[in-house]
């Protein structure tokens, strides 16, 4: 299969952090809230808003950033 669409193979939990890279290929949101995420690290984070508990972001997320994130129990999935 395509590693490029195959479903993760590996997961661990994310602490939201400004500079911290995570590397994710999606994210799955256990608490809702707002998630800060810059899909490269030279890029500034944007804010996805009201994420529901449950979803699984797909979106490469090099960097889950502390400010501007109000949801929790993240998981990173590569």
């Amino acid at each position: 299969m395509d590693p490029s669409i195959a479903p993760a193979s590996r997961a661990a939990v994310v602490t939201p952090n400004d500079t911290a890279i995570v590397g994710a290929r999606a994210l799955y949101i256990g608490t809702a809230g707002d998630v800060a995420i810059a899909p490269r690290r030279d890029v500034d984070p944007v804010i996805f808003k009201s994420v529901p508990a449950g979803t699984i972001l797909p979106v490469h997320a090099a960097i889950v950033a502390l400010t501007g994130t109000t949801a929790s129990n993240i998981i990173a999935l590569f």
